[in-house]
């Protein structure tokens, strides 16, 4: 029996496609439009107007461009609305290239810190290969945001905005990797070679040096102090001199990030459990990614809850899914792809984070939430994409979408209930750098 495809088979698939009622108008509907706008379900849309019962005061979206940032975006969202909010100023925001400056400096420390550790085993090896695969990113999690802004505190917009580089990453990201993987090269001989632990240390602070010099050519230096000023929605100006940025975030912000915790839904993944991955704890001393992995209706019943408390919440998704980017909607029952090919396209949850068919790829900020009897029927979503899109840069999201494609909701522990609390007490479970939840 041949393996492969022979012309009786081509002559058989002909045949069936042939049979499908209306196939020519399906194919020319497809290749005249695309797939997303032959599948498009105008009778979806009446169910995800743009009304909530629940809508915090909101602002100008922010735009994280060409980077892979939304992560440290939506947290410094987070963080801008509640200033907004305190100091009357809706369209405040916080500068994302100051704390992403400081995330490729400490990315690249982990990763020669990992070199080292891993020094005496072959390049093969998986942990390795790993390694060395991708040696710097600008993506990242919340923990890492969390990390970072403890670490080095926050600035505002205007005290270091946004460079070509910051916001094009993809030409830094090139740079960044050749440079990480020839001097961990460079490492792993000198550790083979016999040098000691203050050598190698020294030699890693050496290629640190010259990535610090890199990144200022190309992100700007992080200010070490500034003045602030800024003018209120009512008009008033308001002005403080000099001011560390760890001095701003603890003046301007009421901000513990050891108050949060991390609700995630992986079904493919044993329930009420925590897990780890220490493959992205970057920051040595910093805020370590934990994921308390629960059911859906429970970060549903959190986020809500800190809706309703007036606080935005941090969500990680599979942005891309079902989404109409143009129109700003977030809603798998918006596509009939199944219903349009005459092909089952369904798979559950689990199945497709085990297959890599969907993955936590973006993170936005849940500011709104449309409840009937209680229960969400949608959600109001701040986007990091810029105005041009959905309304206003705000998106709309079903949810269905939300059970389908939202992985993690970063809430308030006084929101939890009983059995998330608990689940805090267990001992964590670590990852591999190559896990779903990765």
């Amino acid at each position: 029996m041949t393996k492969d495809i022979t012309t009786a088979d081509l002559e058989k698939f002909h045949q069936l496609f042939e049979k499908q009622p209306v196939q020519q108008v399906i194919a020319r509907a497809v290749q005249n439009n695309g797939v997303a706008a032959a599948s498009e379900n105008i009778a979806a849309k009446s169910q995800l107007d743009r009304v909530f019962s629940i809508e915090l005061p909101i602002g100008k979206v922010t735009n994280q461009k060409k980077s892979g940032r939304c992560w440290l975006f939506s947290t410094l969202n987070t963080m801008r609305h509640q200033f907004a909010q305190k100091y009357h100023c809706k369209d405040f925001e916080l500068s994302q290239n100051y704390n992403a400056f400081y995330d490729r400096l400490e990315k690249a420390n982990q990763f020669f810190e990992r070199v080292l550790a891993t020094a005496d085993q072959s390049l093969d090896e998986r942990q390795t290969a790993d390694l060395f695969a991708a040696p710097d990113s600008d993506g990242g999690q919340w923990a890492n945001a969390a990390a970072l802004i403890t670490k080095y505190g926050v600035v505002p917009q205007a005290v270091m905005p946004e460079t070509y580089n910051s916001s094009k990453t993809d030409e830094m990201n090139e740079v960044l990797q050749l440079k990480l993987r020839k001097d961990g090269l460079e490492l792993r001989k000198a550790a083979a070679a016999g040098k000691n632990s203050a050598e190698l240390k020294q030699l890693k602070l050496n290629s640190l040096a010259e990535i610090y010099r890199i990144l200022v050519y190309a992100f700007g230096e992080p200010p070490r102090q500034f003045d602030f000023a800024y003018r209120d929605d009512d008009k008033k100006y308001h002005t403080v001199g000099q001011l560390t940025p760890q001095q701003f975030l603890t003046k301007y912000f009421t901000w513990d990030f050891n108050q949060y915790v991390c609700l995630t839904n992986a079904p493919d993944h044993e329930l009420n459990q925590v897990y780890g991955l220490p493959s992205q704890d970057y920051i040595f001393n910093g805020k370590k990614n934990t994921f308390v992995n629960t059911t859906i209706s429970a970060l549903k019943a959190a986020a809500i809850a800190q809706l309703q408390a007036g606080e935005t919440v941090w969500f990680g998704n599979d942005v891309l899914k079902d989404l109409d980017r143009q129109q700003g909607i977030l809603a798998p029952e918006f596509f009939a792809k199944s219903e349009l090919f005459g092909v089952d396209l369904q798979l559950t949850k689990a199945d497709r984070l085990q297959s890599h068919e969907a993955g936590v790829s973006h993170a936005m900020t849940l500011v709104g939430v449309d409840l009937v009897d209680n229960q969400p029927r949608k959600w109001k979503v701040e986007n990091s994409w810029g105005e041009k899109i959905g309304d206003q840069g705000y998106f709309v999201m079903s949810d269905q979408w939300f059970d389908d494609y939202v992985y993690e909701v970063i809430v308030k522990k006084d929101y939890l209930h009983a059995n998330e609390k608990a689940l805090l007490n267990q001992p964590v479970k670590n990852l591999a750098p190559w896990d779903s939840l990765a």
